[in-house]
C-alpha cells in the first residue's frame, strides 16, 4: 500500500484478497494469455500454426510482466496490443502467432466472462454460509414472541424467528438468482471485429475446420459457453443483468441491516450486532454503541443500487456494432459491484455470528404494546359469538384510543379494564373470557411452525455442501 496517494477503498479496505486478485491486472493478463494459448492450440489442430508455437505460448502463461506491458502501452496507447508485444518478447518460438485472427474483444470479453463467473461463485459461496447461519437463528427463535411493527407503529406480535425468516426468504431467492447467473454467463466466443467471424473464416480456408467449429473448440478449452450472436463485444445486457442481480441481493442485506439499526436503538433495544470490549463508539461520547457494521452495510448497499444504471447505459448506448464508451467505466463497475456486495456479506456474517437479542427489552415492548394488539383476538371471538363486527370494531377502537392517550401521558394502561367492563362487549363474552383474550403473547398465529419449516426449507434448498 502507498498511503501518500489515493487508493480506492476496494483495493484494500472492502472485500477479500481472493476477489481482489481475481480482478487484478496480473490475473486479467494471465487469462488473456490462456485464451491466446487456447486459440493457438486449436489453430495447430487446423494446421495453421506449429504445435511448438502453441506450446511456447502455454509455457509463458504465468510469466506476466505488467510493468513491461505498461511501458509498451505508454508508447502505443493500446493495452491489449501492449500485452501481445510483452508476451511475444517472452515467446521466442511462438511470439509471432499470438492473436492471429482475433480482435481485442475476442480476448477481453471472454476473460471478463470468466471473471464474472468466478466472482459470482465467490458471492454465492458467502451467501450460502449466511443462509445456513440464518436458518440456525430462525430455528432458535422460532417460538420467541416479540412485538411487530407496521408503519413503525406497534402492530401485533410476531416471533423473532419469523421476522428473521422474512430476511432469509429474500436472500434465498437472491441465492437462487446468483446461482442461476453462474450457469447463464457466456463469453463472446471468437467472432472477430463485428461478430461475423470473417477473419476466422478467411484464416481457415483450406482446412477441415469451419469458423463455428473453431469457436466451439476454443471455448471448450476455456469451459465457457458463447453467445450465438454478438457484435464486436458480447451483449452488454449481460453486465446489466448481473449487476441487477447483485443489486437485488444488496437490497435484501440492506433491509436486514436497516431493521437491525432500528431495533438496536435504545428506544427498542431488542437486537444487537455485537460490540467488542475495546471498541470505541464515538470520539466525543464515550457511552455510544453505534451500529457501525449495519451502517456500513447500508452505505455500501446504496452504492451498489446505483451501479446497474451505468450498466444499462452501456447496453443501451452500444451503438450499431460497438462503441468504446463503456470501456472505462466497466473497469470500475464490474469489480467494485462484486467487492461491495462481498463486503456486505462478510460484514453480515460477522453480525450474525455475534447476533443477540435482549429478552428483557422484547418482553417490555410486548407488555407495553401487545395488549393493544390483543383487541384483534377479542374482535375475532366476538364475531364468533354473533356480534356485529363493525360495531365491535368501533367500540374497541374507541377504548384503545382512550388507553393509548393515557399511556402517552405516562399513566398506567387502562385498556384491559376498559375492555372487560364494557357493557356492549359483556353481552357476548364474560369478563374472564375478555381478560384471557387480552394476553397477546400467544397471538402469533402459526408463525412458529412457519419459521421452523422455512429453516428446514433453507437447509434442504442449499444442500449439505457449499458451492465451489
Amino acid at each position: 500500500m502507498q498511503h501518500d496517494r489515493f487508493q480506492s477503498p476496494f483495493s484494500w479496505r472492502y472485500g477479500s484478497e481472493e476477489l481482489r486478485a481475481l480482478w487484478s491486472e496480473q490475473h486479467k493478463r494471465r487469462l488473456w494469455r490462456q485464451i491466446w494459448t487456447a486459440i493457438a492450440r486449436v489453430q495447430a489442430e487446423a494446421g495453421l500454426v506449429k504445435p511448438a508455437e502453441a506450446d511456447d505460448l502455454a509455457a509463458h502463461i504465468d510469466s506476466v510482466d505488467v510493468a513491461r506491458a505498461l511501458e509498451i502501452e505508454a508508447e502505443i496507447h493500446h493495452d491489449l496490443m501492449a500485452e501481445v508485444k510483452a508476451y511475444a518478447e517472452q515467446c521466442v518460438i511462438g511470439g509471432a502467432i499470438i492473436h492471429l485472427g482475433a480482435t481485442s474483444a475476442d480476448i477481453e470479453d471472454n476473460a471478463d466472462a470468466l471473471r464474472l463467473r468466478d466472482s459470482m461463485r465467490i458471492i454465492t459461496r458467502r451467501l450460502h454460509a449466511v443462509l445456513l447461519r440464518l436458518a440456525d437463528l430462525i430455528e432458535s427463535f422460532s417460538t420467541h414472541p416479540a412485538m411487530a411493527f407496521t408503519h413503525l407503529q406497534p402492530a401485533e406480535p410476531t416471533t423473532v424467528g419469523y421476522r428473521l425468516a422474512l430476511y432469509a426468504q429474500d436472500m434465498l431467492e437472491d441465492y437462487q438468482a446468483c446461482h442461476a447467473e453462474i450457469g447463464r454467463i457466456r463469453g463472446k466466443g471468437l467472432k472477430g471485429a463485428v461478430g461475423t467471424g470473417a477473419s476466422y473464416t478467411e484464416l481457415l480456408i483450406g482446412t477441415q475446420m469451419t469458423a463455428a467449429d473453431f469457436e466451439t473448440r476454443v471455448m471448450a478449452q476455456l469451459d465457457l459457453p458463447a453467445y450465438p450472436i454478438t457484435h464486436q463485444t458480447y451483449p452488454r445486457k449481460q453486465d446489466y443483468r448481473i449487476l441487477t442481480t447483485l443489486a437485488g441481493l444488496a437490497g435484501s442485506i440492506y433491509k436486514f441491516a436497516f431493521d437491525l439499526r432500528i431495533l438496536q436503538s435504545p428506544m427498542f433495544g431488542e437486537w444487537h450486532e455485537g460490540f467488542q470490549k475495546k471498541q470505541v463508539g464515538s470520539s466525543a461520547m464515550p457511552f455510544k454503541r453505534n451500529p457501525i457494521n449495519a451502517e456500513k452495510i447500508d452505505s455500501l448497499g446504496r452504492f451498489v443500487a446505483g451501479l446497474p444504471d451505468t450498466a444499462w447505459q452501456n447496453a443501451a448506448h452500444s451503438l450499431l456494432e460497438r462503441t468504446l464508451d463503456d470501456s472505462a467505466n466497466r473497469r470500475e463497475i464490474l469489480p467494485v459491484a462484486f467487492l461491495a456486495v462481498e463486503e456486505m456479506l462478510i460484514t453480515l456474517s460477522r453480525i450474525l455470528a455475534s447476533f443477540s437479542v435482549n429478552e428483557t427489552a422484547i418482553a417490555a415492548n410486548l407488555d407495553k404494546f401487545g395488549v393493544f394488539s390483543a383487541t384483534e383476538r377479542v374482535l375475532m371471538r366476538l364475531g364468533r359469538a354473533g356480534a356485529d363486527r363493525q360495531a365491535m370494531h368501533e367500540i374497541l377502537r374507541e377504548v384503545s384510543m382512550e388507553a393509548w392517550d393515557a399511556v402517552m401521558e405516562g399513566k398506567p394502561n387502562p385498556l384491559i379494564s376498559l375492555v372487560t367492563t364494557h357493557p356492549a362487549l359483556l353481552r357476548y363474552l364474560s369478563a374472564q373470557e375478555l381478560s384471557d383474550l387480552m394476553d397477546a403473547t400467544a397471538h402469533v398465529g402459526d408463525a412458529p411452525a412457519r419459521a421452523a419449516d422455512f429453516a428446514r426449507h433453507v437447509r434442504t434448498t442449499l444442500g449439505d455442501s457449499a458451492p465451489t
